[in-house]
């Protein structure tokens, strides 16, 4: 088969935790901001849910398959229990399942997510496997890069090459890993990316810089090689920039407030790719993008409030006047 969407990341069971007795404290400027519990006491907590088989990469792909695309998670699972779950719910969402590695004697990755208000904070631990890059029959038509533990290096600049030598458009959203990582250690993989997605904080520290002005921030990440850089922030929206110049989008309203934001940068940067796969300009493919992530945040975990294509394109025709491209 030749798949649309082959998403590889480190793929998890998240347990959501919420929180009952808590505080946030943030600095004048409200960033460096620090979830705050009692030191040393037992916590009351209000309810605890496992979400399986999601992570970047799963996320992405989950997205893809939703919006009627041919898509296929490239990931490593172990042979526990969770595991198990995880290729279940995988092949119950349509996501094919033949770039997944089972490893004897390992365990899946299991997260942590501390759910305060709409905000979460995620305890991750990333297990280490043998990895390397799948054989395809047929080289897809889009890889999507996204969050994969320390030490793969290797594996993430072969997957730049194969895309670069075989004409696979690459998406980046880098994880918590990648964006600690030294630019010159993932450099073929910015040089290789057909698009790139990160959010505004996140930007800043992979650029190593304090820079607040996103048309800048937005320079600076395409000067790493990606030939489209797409910056989220929060409220704000998000800002797309390729060679036209630079444009933002508003967020699209929600339908209700938002009950946990897992998932709505996953959600954005996934449904974006797919719209572009369907034919639609990047800057319109966004917006696409923002409707889905509006969903997801309606939900528990990343992956329940996705919407599929008829029910994004949907909202997109009812959409409200100022949710449009504006040049900035």
């Amino acid at each position: 088969m030749k798949y649309d969407f082959v998403a590889f990341g480190d793929i998890v069971t998240d347990c959501f935790i919420k929180l009952k007795e808590a505080k946030v404290e943030c600095d004048l400027d409200h960033e460096n901001c620090m979830l705050c519990v009692k030191f040393g006491q037992k916590i009351p907590f209000e309810s605890a849910t496992e979400v399986p088989a999601v992570g970047n990469g799963p996320n992405a792909a989950v997205a893809a398959a939703r919006l009627g695309l041919q898509a296929a998670v490239a990931t490593e699972l172990g042979d526990d229990l969770n595991g198990k779950t995880c290729m279940d719910a995988l092949k119950a969402a349509r996501v094919a399942t033949e770039f997944v590695g089972v490893h004897k004697g390992q365990k899946t990755n299991y997260h942590y997510v501390l759910q305060y208000e709409a905000e979460r904070t995620i305890l991750i631990k990333h297990e280490l496997f043998e990895r390397s890059l799948p054989k395809f029959a047929e080289a897809p038509q889009w890889f999507y890069l996204t969050s994969l533990a320390e030490g793969t290096y290797s594996l993430q600049r072969d997957i730049a090459r194969y895309a670069k030598e075989n004409g696979v458009k690459l998406a980046f959203q880098p994880g918590t890993f990648q964006i600690r990582s030294k630019l010159e250690e993932l450099k073929e993989v910015y040089a290789a990316a057909e698009i790139f997605f990160c959010n505004k904080e996140e930007a800043q520290q992979i650029l190593g810089t304090k820079e607040h002005d996103i048309k800048k921030l937005l320079e600076s990440v395409r000067a790493l090689g990606p030939k489209i850089a797409v910056i989220t922030d929060g409220q704000n929206g998000a800002y797309i920039m390729d060679d036209s110049g630079a444009y933002r989008t508003p967020m699209y309203p929600d339908s209700a407030p938002p009950v946990n934001r897992t998932g709505a940068g996953d959600a954005t940067a996934s449904t974006t790719v797919a719209y572009i796969i369907k034919g639609l300009s990047p800057k319109e493919a966004l917006l696409y993008g923002m409707i889905n992530a509006s969903a997801v945040v309606q939900g528990v975990g990343a992956q329940a409030g996705l919407l599929n294509d008829k029910q994004v394109e949907a909202l997109y025709a009812k959409r409200p006047k100022d949710f449009q491209m504006s040049a900035i």
